[in-house]
């Protein structure tokens, strides 16, 4: 049965901690396998990206694969070819699809024409290779994570929903402050729950953030969002991550970001540059979880 990746929760809890335990272990033994050997994944991605494109690319080739990256500019994704025609067509020359996207939808309708392993690198509704890598930085400093208490402030958007699935399988508590108007969706919410996520929603940072163990933000306007830019501005200035927002937390508390960051926009100069912030190990963890992902679909 072919596996696909589009949330965390195509995970079983059991595969989610195998899978940070395996990443984990992968990054520090420096592990190189040959699992892909012979096989070429696609990289098919409608925005524009940095970590993600890098990170799964080294990884297929950690693993003994190669790739081939395109945008909708170099493919009829752009144009007026149906997606699932596209989807066949793929799974007739290559082994797999990594699809960085705006609509979840399109992944869903790709893992229904394509014979091959379908990947979430990004939709507009979740971002799970990130939250599980975010999972795994945790885990190093923290690895019982079900105690831990973790919190979001900002957008709840593809992000705060990821965290959301991740709290459901991990088990930590979840605070997420965010600006009203601006809540994560109240069905990812209600699956989460349904499965004993133990969440708190607010539009206060201050209760979010008190005794934190993990801080998380994202910019406050993603990709596609540009034209809504000023109008955030104004509404989520209480929700940036500054020093004295951070003082609330515990004081052994770490920050994190999924990164490109807006110093002085989500958060100031001082955290992200400052003793507390672990965003470039969440960078790197990137790789390590790729490799555990693809191991997962591939084994």
């Amino acid at each position: 049965m072919t596996k696909h990746f589009l949330t965390i929760l195509d995970l079983t809890r059991d595969e989610a901690f195998a899978m940070v335990r395996r990443a984990d272990e992968m990054k520090r033994a420096g592990q190189r396998l040959d699992l892909l050997r012979g096989k070429t994944m696609v990289l098919v991605f409608e925005k524009a990206s940095t970590r993600t494109r890098l990170s799964f690319e080294v990884a297929v080739r950690h693993l003994g694969g190669s790739t081939i990256f395109m945008t909708d500019r170099e493919s009829q994704l752009g144009r007026s070819e149906p997606l699932k025609d596209t989807a066949r067509v793929i799974s007739r020359y290559a082994d797999g699809l990594i699809v960085r996207t705006f609509g979840q939808e399109k992944l869903e309708e790709l893992v229904r024409y394509a014979s091959v392993p379908v990947v979430n690198a990004l939709s507009d509704q979740f971002h799970p290779c990130q939250v599980m890598s975010d999972c795994l930085t945790m885990y190093e400093r923290t690895p019982d994570l079900a105690s831990l208490k973790v919190a979001w402030v900002g957008d709840g958007n593809n992000m705060a929903h990821s965290f959301i699935n991740a709290a459901a399988l991990f088990g930590f508590e979840l605070r997420l402050a965010c600006p009203r108007g601006f809540e994560p969706d109240e069905a990812v919410v209600k699956r989460a729950k349904g499965l004993g996520a133990r969440l708190t929603l607010c539009d206060d940072p201050a209760l979010a953030v008190k005794d934190a163990d993990y801080v998380n933000t994202d910019v406050w306007a993603s990709m596609g969002q540009e034209h809504e830019f000023d109008d955030r501005l104004r509404k989520f200035g209480a929700f940036q991550v500054s020093e004295e927002l951070l003082a609330l937390a515990k004081p052994t508390c770490k920050v994190m970001h999924c990164l490109p960051a807006h110093r002085g926009e989500e958060l100031t100069e001082a955290v992200l540059e400052g003793p507390a912030s672990i965003v470039w190990d969440q960078a790197e963890n990137r790789l390590h979880m790729q490799k555990a992902i693809l191991e997962w679909i591939y084994s």
